[in-house]
C-alpha cells in the first residue's frame, strides 16, 4: 500500500462511522480486492479496523484510535486536508495546488522572494461528522482494545448515575459492544453479566491477571441477554390509533419501534402499538395533539393528561387586573 493510500483510507475511516469496500474503493480509485488488502494490512498492522456484513454493516474503525500527523510534510498534510471534500471540489482545489507550483516558479525567475501562499491545511477545514452528534468523552473503544484482546481483567472507575462519586470495580471483560452509537464494555463484576457505557468510565489499569469469564459464553451470547433483559424490564407498549394523514409521519418519527395492525386499518384510523423505553417517553405522543388516541395501558393515558393539563396551565393567559 503507497503512504498516499494508507492516509487517504485511514482518514476515511475515521470521518465516517461505517463506509462499505464498494465506496472506499470508489473514494480511492482501487479494486475491491486492493481494498480488502489494504484493510487486512491495517488489521495485521494492529490497526482497530473492524468489518460487519448486512445491509447496516461496513467497515468501521474504533473511536480513540486516531492517527498521529505530526510528522507529516506541509505538503502531505495539504493533500491530507482534501479527504473527505467531492470529486468537484477536490478538482478544483487541486487546480488551485497546480497554480501555486506555476506561481512559485514564475515568482523565482522574477524575484527571489516570489509570492508565499498560505498552505491548504490553514485555508481549508473539513469536517465529516454529523450535526448535533456529541463529542466522545471518557474511555474510547481504541484504547481499551489491547487489553481486551489479551484477556486481561480490568480495574475501572466508574461513573453510575446512581452514586454519587465513580465506583472502583475489578471486572472480567468480554469485549466491547457498539448499540445506537453508545460504545459499551461488557464484562463480569462478580461474576454477574453488565453493560458499562465507556463514557463513564473515567479511568481504568489493566490488572496483571487472566480475565475469569463464565463458560459457555461469548461476547454476542452476553451482550444478546443483556439488551434483551434491559429492554424487557424497561419497555412499555402503548396500543393507540392514528389518524389516516399522520401515519407516515408518525412511522419517521417512532420508526421501527412503530408496529402497525394492518388488519385494524380504516377510514377514521390505523390502530398501532408503539414502544418506549419508559412511560416517561410517552410525551413524545404530545405534537400530534388529538390525531392520536392512546387506548392503553392506563397509565400512559394518565400521563399524558397530566402532561397536556400542564401544558395548558404554562400557556394559560395572565389574569388581567
Amino acid at each position: 500500500m503507497t503512504p498516499d493510500r494508507f492516509f487517504s483510507l485511514m482518514l476515511l475511516l475515521e470521518s465516517r462511522e461505517a463506509v462499505t469496500t464498494q465506496e472506499l474503493g470508489s473514494a480511492l480509485g482501487v479494486s475491491l480486492r486492493t481494498i480488502t488488502r489494504d484493510l487486512n494490512w491495517l488489521r495485521d498492522a494492529g490497526l482497530p479496523v473492524t468489518a460487519h456484513r448486512g445491509r447496516l454493516g461496513g467497515v468501521t474503525m474504533l473511536p480513540g484510535s486516531g492517527l498521529d500527523l505530526t510528522r507529516l510534510t506541509p505538503g502531505e498534510r495539504d493533500h491530507l486536508s482534501l479527504t473527505g471534500l467531492d470529486e468537484k471540489q477536490r478538482a478544483e482545489l487541486d487546480a488551485s495546488v497546480e497554480s501555486r507550483r506555476a506561481l512559485s516558479k514564475i515568482a523565482a525567475a522574477q524575484s527571489p522572494r516570489g509570492h508565499e501562499l498560505l498552505p491548504l491545511t490553514d485555508v481549508v477545514h473539513v469536517d465529516s461528522r454529523p450535526w448535533l452528534q456529541t463529542r466522545a468523552s471518557g474511555t474510547t473503544p481504541a484504547s481499551l482494545i489491547g487489553p481486551v484482546r489479551r484477556g486481561r481483567r480490568l480495574r475501572i472507575a466508574y461513573d453510575s448515575p446512581r452514586e454519587s462519586c465513580p465506583r472502583d470495580l475489578v471486572v472480567d471483560p468480554y469485549g466491547l459492544f457498539a448499540k445506537a452509537g453508545i460504545w459499551y464494555l461488557v464484562a463480569d463484576c462478580a461474576r454477574v453479566p453488565r453493560l458499562y457505557r465507556l463514557e463513564r468510565i473515567t479511568g481504568w489499569k489493566e490488572v496483571d491477571q487472566p480475565r475469569r469469564i463464565r463458560e459457555n459464553q461469548t461476547l454476542a451470547t452476553v451482550a444478546a441477554a443483556l439488551i434483551d433483559q434491559w429492554e424487557h424490564n424497561h419497555a412499555i407498549e402503548v396500543s393507540a390509533t392514528i389518524d389516516p394523514p399522520q401515519i407516515e409521519r408518525a412511522r419517521r418519527i417512532f420508526g421501527h419501534r412503530l408496529i402497525r395492525d394492518d388488519h385494524e386499518a380504516s377510514a377514521t384510523g390505523h390502530k398501532v402499538t408503539i414502544r418506549f423505553q419508559q412511560l416517561e417517553d410517552v410525551r413524545a405522543l404530545l405534537p400530534f395533539g388529538s390525531a392520536i388516541t392512546v387506548h392503553g395501558p392506563t397509565e400512559a393515558r394518565t400521563h399524558l393528561s397530566d402532561l397536556a393539563t400542564d401544558l395548558a396551565h404554562h400557556y394559560a393567559p395572565s389574569p388581567t387586573s
